[in-house]
């Protein structure tokens, strides 16, 4: 799993673009299957442009479907609710929410491993 704060929405599809390298280059294997829901900044043409250039198929969920994405919506639900857990225990302020998150997805990443 991995996580990027954006400042702003305009941010993803650059972010995207880093992304898409970090995960191809070093593994060979190219990203196949975009599964997005339909906010602006995921159906942005040169968004959708890359995709179509790049062979990525789209997969865009209807709008107020979230079922349609029920792996990712509990994922995230989980670190949601680790961090809280992470910062209620320890009164950690809410300033350090982007470090217990990150916290949360690194335990959330070595119990993945462990049980695989």
């Amino acid at each position: 799993m991995w996580l990027y704060f954006l400042d702003q929405k305009s941010e993803n599809f650059n972010v995207f673009l880093k992304f898409k390298a970090f995960v191809e280059r070093p593994s060979g294997f190219m990203i196949k299957t975009l599964r997005t829901d339909r906010g602006d900044e995921f159906i942005y043409k040169p968004f959708m442009e890359h995709c179509n250039d790049e062979g990525i198929k789209r997969q865009l969920t209807v709008s107020r479907m979230s079922q349609q994405n029920g792996v990712a919506k509990r994922k995230n639900r989980i670190i949601v609710e680790m961090a809280r857990s992470i910062m209620e225990g320890k009164g950690i302020p809410k300033t350090l929410w982007a470090e217990a998150i990150h916290t949360a997805i690194y335990i959330q990443s070595l119990s993945d491993k462990r049980s695989s």
